[in-house]
């Protein structure tokens, strides 16, 4: 079976070429004429900062008419070499009529060397459209990332498009961590984790913040408070051992960064706001935090400043769930 642009990117749009509107009359539309040759271009779909571990997709675009041949492989470099899990699709994908993605597969798994990743293509085709995940390594922090597209048709034609340099944010991001009053409740920036009372005693130096869940007054709830905090905001609590950190904390609200939040909003928290950020004169508590709020902070030794995110707060478990952005100064 010959798979043709009927379920991947059309070769109209692949050859379209640009046309000016010099006047306000009505002209008669006619599709572009595809290009004989083979072409291809390429698009970056994740929006916001790329973060190390987190995966960056793009999509990759390919097509030759079919009179002239079909298409062979496509490959992607990297400049920087992928964290596992970098991929390159062998589906080839359309938007059918319920707006839906479908993927048809085009060829055999990708294989991987080194930062190349290929896709040999194994269905007599003209035209594909290819999604290729690459997973941000620790080796790319705070460096520039570029992309060379590669494609190959049976006719011996070769294409290539490059995309980048793309900045790779030096901050790391955590997500979905549960805290809960009198067990789980001890935060660590450093290491991006939840401990409890046994956990917060062996990593005393770590700890820069305390969740609890009080009812004494309509306005406290649930709050983040430094352990250094007067003890009217820290009720019926003793810490353990060691633990005793004063870390800055400003409540916000109205920030839903997409990447913590995964909902409709398309505010993204990069380095430049962690860079542009004076929280001097923050006090060392946040009380009556609800769900979609958050807190800046810096901790108290100005090793780190954060973005903790409240993704749910639920009263009658006394918990909530929050995600966090760090930023090592």
């Amino acid at each position: 079976m010959k798979l043709i642009s009927r379920y991947i990117l059309p070769l109209a749009l692949l050859g379209m070429v640009s046309a000016g509107v010099t006047s306000c009359e009505k002209k008669d539309y006619a599709l572009p004429t595809a290009k004989d040759v083979l072409q291809n271009d390429a698009m970056k779909r994740t929006l916001g900062p790329s973060i190390v571990g987190d995966t960056v997709e793009f999509v990759y675009a390919m097509g030759i008419l079919p009179s002239k041949g079909k298409l062979v492989s496509a490959e992607v470099e990297a400049s920087i070499e992928g964290a596992v899990g970098t991929n390159m699709e062998n589906r080839s994908y359309y938007t059918n009529s319920s707006g839906v993605d479908v993927g048809i597969e085009i060829g055999g798994p990708a294989t991987t060397n080194k930062n190349v990743t290929t896709v040999t293509f194994n269905k007599d085709t003209s035209a594909a459209a290819l999604r290729y995940y690459y997973v941000v390594p620790a080796a790319a922090r705070g460096q520039q990332v570029t992309f060379t597209f590669r494609g190959k048709s049976s006719n011996g034609e070769s294409v290539s498009y490059k995309l980048g340099p793309y900045k790779v944010a030096k901050m790391d991001m955590k997500r979905l961590l549960t805290v809960n009053d009198g067990t789980n409740m001890y935060i660590s920036i450093e290491d991006m984790a939840v401990y409890n009372a046994a956990g917060a005693a062996a990593n005393a130096n770590k700890i820069d913040l305390v969740y609890l869940y009080r009812t004494y007054t309509s306005t406290f709830k649930h709050a983040l408070v430094a352990p250094a905090a007067d003890p009217m905001y820290l009720p019926d609590i003793t810490l353990p051992p060691g633990v005793n950190k004063n870390t800055k904390i400003q409540r916000v609200f109205s920030l839903q960064d997409y990447n913590l939040a995964r909902l409709q909003f398309g505010i993204y928290i990069d380095d430049l706001d962690f860079e542009k950020l004076d929280i001097s004169n923050a006090v060392n508590y946040a009380i009556n935090m609800k769900a979609e709020a958050g807190i800046w902070l810096k901790t108290a030794d100005n090793k780190y400043l954060a973005y903790v995110y409240f993704n749910s707060a639920t009263d009658g478990t006394k918990s909530a769930v929050i995600s966090m952005k760090r930023y090592a100064l």
